[in-house]
């Protein structure tokens, strides 16, 4: 099932929710219709119990080129930094499938995901000092905490790009596949994490993005008390898939 917003493209099927940036005439570029399109369609996706992992792609041969320049030379376009952070908090694993061209709020973006699949014909840049433009997306923070604060400065001070090669050296995506494959890679991805169970997911990630955001000592402390919780609230569901796993059995949509 396709849904189509303004400026980007929904379809659901078996459990993944792909989200599929849809203005390839320029680049994908992310303008004000763009984050409110992605909100919503988020919405939809955060909502549907059936939808278990979300994927972002792009239409055409970009990713996305970054914000519309166009729109961000204005003094009232919004911020994107709230759409990326909701990527962080939601649910459910948020999966960046890189098929081209990923430029600096494009970049933002992939950083609040969860996982990145690139082809290899991707390339990444972030380009907010070439154009004297400072970061409000997040990058400055989560590329540090995921790549390094060397190499996240010589990355956003250079503004050079880079090629997926040297984005997998460097920790930026987790794989990195020939361009025919991308989609069938994130579909196959999507299915390894589906069989798995929702709740402990969800629990994973809030307490990893935690732990990066307050420490260690904070998260090991939120880690207790998640565990605490969860066994009181959801011990019903978690036990099921417990049992199902020692028995061979196989719960479908746990």
């Amino acid at each position: 099932m396709t849904e189509q917003f303004e400026t980007v493209l929904l379809d659901k099927a078996d459990g993944l929710g792909t989200i599929r940036l849809n203005r390839p005439k320029a680049l994908n570029a992310i303008n004000d219709q763009m984050l409110a399109d992605l909100n919503a369609a988020l919405d939809d996706l955060e909502a549907d119990e059936a939808i278990r992992v979300i994927a972002i792609t792009g239409e055409g041969r970009a990713f996305s080129a970054g914000r519309d320049l166009k729109e961000i030379s204005t003094e009232v376009h919004r911020s994107a930094g709230d759409v990326w952070a909701r990527l962080t908090t939601i649910g459910k694993p948020v999966v960046a499938v890189v098929n081209g061209l990923c430029y600096t709020g494009a970049l933002s973006m992939l950083l609040a995901c969860d996982l990145v699949i690139a082809a290899d014909t991707a390339v990444f840049a972030d380009t907010h000092a070439k154009f004297g433009m400072l970061h409000g997306g997040g990058t400055t923070q989560r590329l540090r905490d995921l790549v390094g604060p060397r190499r996240a400065k010589e990355l956003l001070f250079t503004c050079e790009p880079i090629d997926a090669a040297e984005a997998w050296r460097i920790g930026l995506v987790n794989r990195v596949v020939p361009a025919e494959q991308l989609e069938d890679t994130a579909r196959n991805l999507a299915a390894s994490i589906i069989k798995n169970n929702a709740v402990a997911m969800a629990s994973s990630k809030y307490l990893i993005n935690a732990g990066l955001q307050w420490g260690t000592s904070v998260g090991l402390e939120l880690e207790t008390r998640e565990y605490k919780r969860q066994r009181r609230e959801k011990a019903d569901e978690l036990r099921a898939d417990t049992d199902s796993f020692f028995t061979g059995g196989k719960r479908d949509g746990a």
